[in-house]
């Protein structure tokens, strides 16, 4: 059974109103060690996140124009209007978390295994995702330290999931684990039984790796010939 973003996930959750202000969340962030906290609407459904990068996006705008006390002419308010200057202009007028936050927020369910979760953060990039309700409300946070506590698990539970896993007609596999790696060893009757094996211990979540020490009896792998260049 493969671990979700349930099982992982954290539920006190550090989060901000979208009608907090700038100041609010600058120190929500720097007094609760958080690089990032969802952004909820008074019915505590997530509208999106607000991050470090976002609030910097005012200071980078500043140096950017070269001092403290600029403010853009009507003719950039214009252009950024139309679109012209960016999403990072409007970050660096915004006042409030809503006009500062990233929307829409990548979120995942709690049902959600903890390798789907892991590829949405690969794909876009991101450390943390919200996990919510099937109304789109708030339960929990997830973060990557959390996906990686599932190679945590203890020897003897991973030792007890590959023993049900493997087939009950795949007899003579003897299974050690140590820290997480499974050695696989003994002789089966066939080859394909072997890799049966291993492939299935491979897929059991907390396994770091397989070891494949196993032997067999009868090499039923069909080879395919291989065909040379005309």
């Amino acid at each position: 059974m493969r671990a979700t973003v349930a099982t992982v996930m954290t539920t006190d959750v550090v989060a901000v109103n979208e009608k907090a202000s700038f100041h609010t969340v600058t120190a929500l962030l720097t007094t609760r060690g958080v690089s990032g906290v969802p952004v909820l609407d008074d019915d505590n459904h997530v509208l999106g996140v607000v991050s470090e990068a976002d609030l910097l996006a005012k200071q980078e705008f500043k140096q950017r124009y070269h001092g403290d006390y600029y403010r853009p002419s009507l003719g950039a308010r214009i252009r950024h209007t139309a679109g012209s200057e960016g999403s990072g202009f409007s970050k660096a007028l915004g006042e409030t978390v809503r006009e500062l936050m990233t929307s829409p927020a990548h979120t995942t369910t709690p049902g959600t295994s903890v390798v789907l979760a892991a590829r949405l953060m690969d794909t876009y990039g991101i450390k943390r995702l919200p996990v919510v309700d099937a109304d789109g409300r708030l339960v929990g946070i997830v973060s990557r330290r959390d996906l990686i506590k599932v190679f945590l698990r203890e020897d003897a539970d991973i030792e007890r999931q590959v023993q049900e896993t493997i087939p009950s007609d795949v007899p003579g596999v003897e299974i050690t684990v140590s820290e997480g790696v499974v050695t696989l060893s003994g002789t089966l009757n066939e080859h394909s039984q072997a890799i049966t094996a291993v492939r299935l211990a491979e897929s059991i979540d907390g396994v770091v790796a397989v070891h494949d020490q196993l032997g067999w009896k009868r090499d039923d792998i069909v080879k395919l010939p291989v065909w040379g260049g005309a």
